[in-house]
Formats: structure tokens, sequence, C-alpha cells
């Protein structure tokens, strides 16, 4: 039980101290970097709306919410599929390219001093081994 409820507050604080550090450096939320860094890393920039909120395990209409109020800062833009005209592509803008690169080097200072630094690398081993598979369990479909 103490390992569980460890687990569920790193689960809670992590992130919150994360989101707070990125806001501070950059003025992104956790959530943006999130949505801009699944954006850089796929093919020209873009995805489907539905691919992206399935990648980030949010609903459509939280993702649309937040899409929206990135868009609002030029982060992103929505761009119809003229392809088959069934949905649309989010795409990250040359402003929300800027906003990742700007905040990415303060996010894995963050990153490194709240989740790496005082790990050793046999530690690091055993935490990726166990997350693997927990990950494992955690996605396999039923």
């Amino acid at each position: 039980m103490k390992v569980w409820r460890a687990w569920l507050r790193v689960q809670t604080e992590l992130p919150a101290a994360m989101g707070r550090a990125l806001h501070s450096d950059s003025e992104l939320s956790l959530q943006d970097f999130e949505t801009l860094v699944r954006l850089s890393d796929s093919e020209e920039g873009r995805l489907r709306v539905s691919a992206l909120a399935q990648q980030m395990h949010w609903e459509r209409s939280r993702l649309s919410h937040h899409l929206r109020r990135m868009a609002a800062r030029g982060l992103v833009e929505k761009v119809e599929c003229a392809e088959d005209g069934r949905g649309a592509f989010v795409v990250l803008t040359d402003e929300g390219r800027e906003a990742l690169a700007g905040a990415a080097p303060d996010h894995v200072r963050t990153v490194r001093r709240l989740f790496f630094d005082g790990m050793d690398e046999a530690e690091r081993h055993v935490l990726s081994r166990f997350l693997g598979r927990v990950l494992e369990r955690s996605s396999a479909r039923a």
C-alpha cells in the first residue's frame, strides 16, 4: 500500500510541478507542450484530430476545446481534410514550432531535476523495465 500511495502522489505532484515550471518558463501548459511534441513528431507536423485524441487518451470534445485555445494563441491551426472531407487535421504552426523549441531546453532541465537527478543507472534500468511491463499490461486490448 505504501508504494501504491507514493505512486498516486507522484502522479499528482510531478505533473503539477512540471506544469508550474513549464508555464513559468514558457507560458505553455503541460498539455500544450504534449500537443506540440506529438505534432512535431508526426509526418509534416500534422495529425487528424481523432488520431491526436487517441494518442493523448483524451475525449475529442476535450481536445477540441484545448485546440481552440491553442489556435487562438497561434500555436496550431485546424485544417479540413481535402482528400475525404470526413474530418480535420491539426497542424503545427511556425509559432507553435518556435514555442516548442523555446520551451524544450528548460523543460528537459526540469525533467532531469525532478525525475532523474539522484537516480543511478541501475535504478533507471529497473524503472524502465518495470514501466515497460506496466504499459504493456495497461495497453493490452481485451
